[in-house]
């Protein structure tokens, strides 16, 4: 027995000698050795900071910015929505870096470079992030051989047809929207508003009947469970990098967690109520989830294995939060900036009533919206809704002339290239939609526009929803334009603020009028 003790006893003291040691190197040897290469390689930053790295200071500033709005005068808004990182790279320049816990983070700015990373999407992988990935799922998240199938069996969800199709629900929440602004605008010269909500809640009722052919109200759950998790992931800046953060007892965190059990539960009633329809013999197919499941029917017969149920609620998860928070920020960020910059609005206008009247839309007339098209890009170009996209390396890997060890984090930020005068001119952080009048392509000063142009990623994992996103944008606003004109309240106060979108932190009051 004394024999079989001292064996037990070495096998555990082995075990923790060796567990100890991997924690050890995780939080220090390994970071100060990345440290160490980042420096020989002209990068700065500050010193690594035990676990912790730059958290803190990025949460305290990023506290700090969000209690107060900035001038409404100018849509330079890098310095507010990226306190830390703006602070970081004008303390040490472009070539620098930051620690998110004990991962050394460096920015590429280089659009070539930036293209180079989001063409290999097998070596410079996103890092798993347990709070993003909670609330996102699906294609956003699914790397290799998961990613290819995912995307090869929700493609057809996207193609020409089905977005005609699915035009329909959008075309309807948009009608919805715009018959309730009427009758409470009916009868006054002018009537103020906050747009916010009902914009919000038009996107949302747009996934609802684009994605699972239900009414908003169906969805309401998801969506106030969605919008409670962005608010939480704020309160837990500060222990977001920490090890075993999701068991740490803190209110937000078990909020949290209690919320990723409803969200499940509420998509898992939506997806077998629909399986359930088709089993009894019910052709569904004129929406997204209808196509997804049918097009994960015919994936299971060609090659045997398909999506699990676990995988289906992730990508309804994900329908759910791109094609709803992003879409909603560059609506209202369009109606901020056509009631800044009149002139424009009254352009659009022009070229709506030209195209469709004050009659309805139709889906093929959108593309002769020539103007309203290049007002959507520069509004999206100045606000783009995903603000820093993050990869990092599993092995030594080539960028550029560089060869990048494994663990580092590459930041590749859209706004800073959107709003890089090297790039864009000038004039870079001002409201100039004519610069897009002959395309992306050539709306920059290197003519390398497609390379330049970020607000839906790039490479083969470019956002297999940008064609949707773009259509429900356009239906919006002609159809508001269609009936009125607008211009900012006294009361509106400018913040763009980040937590995985960019929403107006304290909405949008406007004076409306009808035309």
């Amino acid at each position: 027995m004394e024999t079989w003790s001292k064996i037990v006893m070495t096998i555990v003291i082995s075990v923790l000698v060796r567990w100890g040691w991997k924690v050890i190197d995780w939080v220090w040897f390994k970071p100060k050795k990345l440290e160490k290469w980042l420096r020989n390689e002209g990068y700065k930053g500050n010193p690594y900071k035990l676990i912790t790295g730059d958290m803190k200071d990025l949460a305290t500033m990023m506290k700090e910015a969000k209690s107060k709005p900035i001038p409404i005068t100018t849509h330079d808004i890098n310095s507010y929505i990226l306190p830390f990182d703006h602070h970081i790279i004008t303390k040490y320049g472009e070539k620098s870096f930051v620690w998110f816990g004990p991962h050394p983070r460096v920015y590429v700015r280089d659009p070539e470079l930036i293209k180079e990373v989001l063409s290999k999407p097998n070596e410079f992988q996103k890092p798993p992030e347990p709070l993003r990935d909670s609330i996102f799922g699906g294609l956003l998240v699914a790397e290799g051989h998961k990613w290819t199938k995912h995307r090869r069996i929700i493609d057809p969800a996207f193609n020409l047809q089905n977005l005609k199709i699915m035009f329909l629900g959008i075309y309807s929440s948009c009608s919805d929207m715009v018959q309730k602004w009427e009758l409470l605008t009916a009868g006054n010269e002018s009537t103020e508003m906050d747009v916010w909500p009902d914009i919000n809640n038009l996107s949302g009722e747009v996934i609802s009947r684009t994605a699972f052919g239900s009414s908003y109200e169906e969805g309401m759950k998801i969506f106030q469970i969605n919008r409670e998790q962005i608010n939480l992931v704020f309160q837990m800046l500060f222990i977001i990098h920490l090890p075993g953060r999701r068991f740490i007892p803190t209110k937000a965190n078990k909020k949290f967690q209690q919320n990723v059990h409803e969200l499940r539960l509420a998509l898992t009633g939506i997806i077998d109520k629909r399986k359930k329809a088709i089993e009894m013999g019910e052709h569904i197919r004129d929406d997204l989830l209808g196509i997804l499941l049918e097009s994960n029917s015919k994936e299971i017969e060609e090659n045997g294995v398909g999506m699990s149920m676990e995988d289906v609620i992730e990508e309804c998860k994900l329908f759910y939060m791109a094609g709803s928070e992003t879409t909603s920020n560059w609506i209202v960020w369009t109606m901020i900036c056509l009631s800044l910059h009149q002139e424009w609005q009254v352009k659009a206008r022009e070229e709506i009533l030209q195209v469709f009247g004050k009659g309805e839309l139709d889906f093929e007339g959108l593309k002769d919206l020539k103007i309203l098209t290049m007002i959507l890009y520069e509004v999206i170009r100045l606000y783009p809704p995903a603000i820093m996209y993050v990869r990092t390396t599993l092995k030594e890997t080539k960028l550029g002339n560089m060869m990048i060890p494994p663990g580092v984090q590459l930041a590749l930020a859209p706004i800073h290239v959107h709003h890089d005068p090297k790039i864009w001119g000038k004039d870079a952080t001002e409201f100039k939609p004519e610069r897009f009048a002959e395309g992306v392509v050539n709306a920059t000063n290197n003519g390398k526009g497609t390379n330049s142009f970020l607000p839906f990623g790039g490479g083969p994992r470019v956002c297999i929803g940008q064609n949707f996103a773009m259509t429900e944008a356009r239906t919006a606003m002609a159809k508001i334009l269609q009936r009125f004109s607008f211009e900012l309240s006294p009361s509106y106060k400018h913040s763009p603020f980040p937590v995985f979108t960019l929403p107006p932190q304290f909405g949008a009051p406007l004076i409306i009028r009808n035309v």
